[in-house]
């Protein structure tokens, strides 16, 4: 049986969460830079913030999910939505890049709430429409991260930090609807002892290299998630330093290429799996990733940046197919562990890559450098495709 007014309550909240990440990113760095000496030395203390946030969630979906089984889901999904807004509104006020880290731990830790959303939708519907359920997830992810970008620009025209406001509004207005009028979907059990290796974040990871298939299409996942963190983590930068581009343009580029994402994963991902199978389908939408990450460096007007966006959309093909051809070599007992194992690498990879990235960025355009290169995180991103080229195409059968 389907409860509307608690399904809806669920996919609001998962939509405010993403929609306060999709805000922040490409605002934080333009926040960050009007506080410090230049874009470089900005670059690394939007590092710093990017590592923290990732880290955050790396450490609490596990322990969110988890917790929901005891404690029931809706304290988690109030706590999520409390430590949003509140995260929203520091950042709305912060006084300086310290209160700024405090905010995204504040948003990490307790935005970690995919887990739960997957666990109360699951408790909500019968096992006939779970899947269905399950993909309005992705639906609603999506539709946050093709607005989310567009809305940030757009209102920080108002001033830099009014997205902020705006978002903690209208989160803390939804945590006071849940906590007045949504009802408990799974009542607290406590059978059995809470044990913190259940949901230990490394303790996951190591199921993901048992098995020789598995481990390379694992490291392929790895690849492209560290490559898209060399891209997502600089992208504001990047056009800023190359073509001067101010928040509202680098905003709508973001908005354009999640709406190509969604058009090419709604759409052409079948026709192309139908025709070329699954394996040959990573390899075209590998080689394809690593042609626009190389067309992003070489080209020298931003208006063609915006043709090789849509090209890029590519490049989000390959992920979620790994992930369907590396669940057919797992046992069905195993899928969930599996599946939440690939979630901590997805966040450990978040973390490694902002570093890594910012720095290399914020090192490539300082005085320091031996050459202003703003495109090595891009250099990386495309050795990165490269690697996962190679390892599909010689280790995987």
């Amino acid at each position: 049986m389907l409860q509307p007014t608690g399904i809806s309550f669920i996919l609001v909240t998962l939509f405010l969460d993403g929609l306060s990440i999709g805000i922040s990113n490409p605002i934080l760095p333009k926040l960050i830079e009007e506080q410090v000496i230049n874009l470089s030395t900005a670059s690394y203390y939007f590092g710093a913030i990017s590592a923290i946030h990732a880290l955050m969630l790396f450490i609490f979906s596990a322990i969110q999910g988890s917790l929901s089984d005891y404690f029931g889901r809706k304290p988690l999904l109030l706590f999520s939505l409390l430590g949003t807004g509140l995260g929203q509104l520091l950042l709305a006020f912060a006084p300086n890049f310290y209160w700024m880290l405090v905010a995204q731990f504040l948003n990490g830790s307790t935005g970690a709430c995919l887990a739960v959303v997957f666990a109360s939708i699951a408790d909500l519907t019968t096992p006939q429409n779970r899947a269905k359920s399950f993909g309005l997830v992705g639906v609603t992810l999506g539709i946050a991260w093709v607005i989310s970008p567009a809305l940030g620009g757009l209102l920080s025209l108002l001033g830099l930090r009014v997205p902020f406001l705006v978002t903690a509004g209208v989160t803390l207005l939804n945590f006071i609807y849940g906590l007045l009028f949504v009802r408990e979907s799974h009542p607290p059990i406590c059978e059995r002892d809470f044990s913190w290796s259940q949901v230990n974040p490394f303790n996951l990871l190591k199921r993901l290299y048992q098995n020789s298939i598995i481990s390379t299409l694992a490291v392929v996942i790895l690849c492209i998630d560290l490559a898209l963190q060399c891209f997502v983590s600089t992208w504001v930068l990047f056009t800023t330093y190359k073509f001067h581009w101010s928040l509202l343009q680098a905003s709508l580029s973001l908005t354009l290429l999640g709406l190509m994402t969604a058009i090419t994963q709604g759409k052409v991902i079948y026709s192309l799996i139908d025709r070329f199978g699954e394996r040959q389908t990573i390899i075209f939408g590998l080689v394809f990733s690593l042609i626009g990450y190389l067309l992003y460096i070489l080209v020298d007007q931003g208006w063609m940046m915006y043709g090789v966006i849509i090209l890029n959309s590519f490049d989000f093909l390959t992920k979620p197919i790994a992930q369907g051809l590396l669940s057919r070599y797992i046992h069905p007992s195993e899928q969930g562990v599996i599946q939440g194992a690939l979630a901590s690498q997805t966040a450990l990879a978040a973390i490694l890559g902002s570093l890594l990235a910012t720095n290399l960025f914020g090192y490539f355009t300082s005085f320091q450098a031996p050459l202003l290169l703003p495109e090595a995180p891009l250099i990386v991103g495309i050795l990165l495709f490269a690697v996962a080229l190679w390892l599909n195409g010689t280790k995987i059968s």
